[in-house]
This record gives structure tokens, C-alpha cells and sequence, in this order.
């Protein structure tokens, strides 16, 4: 693994073919929520697409909600690995830096829940950006800052607490801001991130972790200790987070913050803000108010 990687692409794929393998029931919960989410805002765009990708959606659910939608007529999935597109549609198998699709070639792409297990972010956008057909359209959603901040407290403060140091145990997440400003760098036009917060509630940590390794979530961090961690680290994380996390009825909460961004190809035909002095009113004369010159 190259020291300078944040994410070890390898494992995210072992994590995924162990999700699926398993096929725990309701462990899809997040990826569920997210990908109905992502199809409604598609429902509420006025226009067709000819061909989509759904772009690393760990099942075929993304792709059937799009099929569905009625807004798009071909749907192509890319996954890491063959064994995941074995669900009844065309699929590429590729890792998560590469989209191997030509210029221009999609009208619409939609990713839930990957986009942050990517090192080189930026170039990934600008990829998706030149695949896309002028007036495409990207949706995608991803884990926001404030994602799994309980666990993160209660393992940093189990371990600081046991050996004095603290492993990479959590990955880190963008926020609204951030992810704005890449679309705007990528050269998407009318970018829009917006988040929204899912608590769910759990008897203990345990079962937390149980169901983030079910969808295939656990820590897929380059930079994370390969010694096995000690029973009593998550023991004693356990009971912190019990104490600082849990409601009065002794279940525990955790957060989940979800990005939504959306980007538009450039096109002629698309609303353009007005150049800085071309208003034909002044802001005073809108507020009936008198305008002072400097």
C-alpha cells in the first residue's frame, strides 16, 4: 500500500463482496434510504435521459430505481468487481478512481454512498465531468462531517484513555462546503450540496459496528493499525459511548449526516448569473430606501 493513500481500494472491495455474501437482512437500511432519495430528486427533473450509470452503487437498487423513474432508457452499473454486477444489468467492472466511459458519452450518473472512499476526489469529478453529455446531470450522496461522530469520541477516548495514542479508526468525511467547491472546480455548472441527518438508535456499539460491517462499511482507512485491537479498547469504548450517547431508555444513538450534490454539464441553454452591475435596479429602490454614494 502506498504511504501516501488514504483509502486501501482493496479492502473497500473485500468489505463489499463480504457484505454481499452475507446479505444480512435490513443491513441495506442507509444504502436504502439514500438511493430512494437520490430517485426522487431524479423524479423531480424535467427532463430524459438516454443512457445513466450508476456509478459504484453496491446493488442493483440504484439502477432499478432509475429504470423505474421512467427518466432514463439505459442504465449501465460500474462496480468494483464482477460479483457485484450479477443482478440482470450491464455492467463495467472498474476501481473507484476510473470511469471508463468516452467523453461525453452519459446523460446522467448517479452515485450513493462512494464518492468518499475516493483519494483523488477532484480527478474523479473531472472524469465524471467529461463523461457526461452537455446538459448531463451527476447526483450523488455521500457521509458528511458529523458522520459516526460518536463512535469516533467514544474509540478515541477508550484509547487515549488504555495506551495513551490514537489509531485511525474512523475515516474523516467532507462537508457541504468542500464538496461545492469541488463540483465547482471539476467545472459543473449550478452545483448544489445540501445534507440531511439520520439518527438511528442501537441496544449497545456492538451492534453498531455489526451493521457497518454488514454493508460493508468497516474501516477501509490505508493508514489504520494492523495489530489486532484489544477486547477491553471496545469495551471500555462501549461504556463511553453509553454514558455520553444514550437516550433514557439505555439505547445509543448514531448520526448519520448525508451529503446530496447535484452538477450540471455546461450548456448554452442553462440559466447563467447576470454579470456584477447589469442589474436595471438598484437594491435601495427595491428596499424603498435612499441610496448614498461613497
Amino acid at each position: 500500500m502506498e504511504a501516501d493513500r488514504l483509502f486501501d481500494t482493496e479492502l473497500v472491495r473485500r468489505n463489499r463482496l463480504r457484505a454481499l455474501r452475507a446479505a444480512t437482512e435490513g443491513a441495506d437500511f442507509l444504502l436504502d434510504i439514500v438511493s430512494s432519495e437520490l430517485g426522487e430528486r431524479l423524479n423531480v427533473v424535467e427532463r430524459t435521459f438516454q443512457n445513466a450509470i450508476a456509478l459504484h452503487a453496491h446493488t442493483g437498487s440504484m439502477a432499478d430505481l432509475m429504470t423505474g423513474s421512467g427518466k432514463v432508457s439505459s442504465v449501465v452499473r460500474v462496480e468494483q468487481d464482477q460479483q457485484l454486477l450479477n443482478e440482470g444489468h450491464t455492467g463495467i467492472v472498474s476501481d473507484l478512481e476510473r470511469l471508463p466511459v468516452a467523453d461525453e458519452a452519459v446523460g446522467l450518473i448517479i452515485s450513493p454512498l462512494s464518492l468518499h472512499l475516493v483519494d483523488d476526489l477532484p480527478g474523479l469529478l473531472l472524469q465524471i465531468n467529461r463523461a457526461l453529455s452537455p446538459d448531463g446531470l451527476l447526483l450523488a450522496a455521500l457521509p458528511g462531517g458529523g458522520t459516526l461522530a460518536e463512535l469516533r469520541e467514544a474509540l478515541i477516548a477508550a484509547e487515549s484513555e488504555q495506551t495513551g495514542g490514537v489509531s485511525a479508526r474512523v475515516m474523516p468525511f467532507a462537508d457541504v462546503r468542500d464538496c461545492g467547491m469541488l463540483l465547482q472546480r471539476a467545472g459543473f455548472a449550478l452545483p448544489v450540496v445540501d445534507a440531511e441527518t439520520y439518527t438511528v438508535r442501537y441496544d449497545h456499539m456492538f451492534a453498531l459496528m455489526r451493521d457497518l460491517r454488514n454493508m460493508g462499511m468497516s474501516n477501509p482507512l490505508a493508514a489504520r493499525s494492523r495489530k489486532p485491537a484489544a477486547r477491553s479498547l471496545f469495551l471500555r469504548a462501549a461504556e463511553i459511548y453509553a454514558e455520553r450517547f444514550s437516550d433514557p431508555d439505555g439505547r445509543i444513538r448514531a448520526t448519520f449526516n448525508i451529503l446530496y450534490v447535484s452538477g450540471w454539464k455546461p450548456h448554452a441553454s442553462q440559466q447563467k448569473p447576470l454579470a456584477p452591475g447589469s442589474a436595471k435596479a438598484s437594491l435601495a429602490a427595491a428596499l424603498g430606501s435612499r441610496e448614498h454614494k461613497l
